[in-house]
């Protein structure tokens, strides 16, 4: 059986995946550079390293404060879906046109994606998201907006698509709500709790 041909699950990132997530992002460059999945928690400027990434992430996982659905085959990371509140995950991409159109906020933001170098193509975004929506369902539901890249009519690089690509939304029931830029628009979801 090949690599890929491995049955993919989805677990919670907590203190029991933190060693398997953390391995993926060492192995990919902190993630953009050393991001670690912090972008959406907290400004990220010139003035922030990678190690003080890295140091506050694990501090939001130990206690309960970040949320992601860590996509697995057998036991190693491949990638992930971050979701949370507006008051985990405050920062927003294109923030001057989302708050023109904003008339109330979600109560919860699904907001990157990553998959490892060498391992797309495998269905890793549509798991996580899966898995995102289970979650989010399990810890009582409510409206969910993502902030996804259109890509039907261009070629888009991965890198440009953290946001997630509207075709993996959409299979997934959400609805375009309003656009935030000229490629990337708000969609939303209801989910009923678990």
């Amino acid at each position: 059986m090949s690599k890929s041909d491995v049955a993919l699950s989805v677990r919670p990132l907590d203190v029991d995946t933190w060693p398997a997530f953390a391995r993926l992002v060492e192995a990919n460059n902190g993630v953009w550079g050393g991001c670690w999945c912090m972008g959406f928690h907290v400004k990220l400027g010139k003035d922030r390293t990678a190690a003080q990434n890295r140091d506050e992430k694990e501090q939001r996982v130990r206690e309960g404060r970040t949320h992601a659905a860590l996509v697995f085959a057998d036991d190693e990371c491949l990638g992930w879906c971050q979701f949370g509140s507006p008051e985990e995950l405050p920062e927003v991409k294109s923030r001057r046109l989302y708050e023109k159109g904003l008339t109330s906020l979600p109560e919860w933001r699904i907001t990157c994606f990553f998959t490892g170098k060498g391992l797309r193509g495998r269905g890793v975004a549509d798991a996580a998201l899966g898995g995102a929506l289970a979650e989010i369902a399990r810890l009582g539901g409510g409206t969910v907006e993502g902030y996804p890249e259109e890509t039907d009519d261009r070629k888009v690089s991965g890198s440009f698509l953290h946001t997630g690509p509207m075709a993996a939304f959409e299979n997934h029931g959400f609805t375009r709500t309003r656009p935030i830029s000229p490629h990337r628009w708000v969609v939303t979801r209801t989910v009923n709790p678990a």
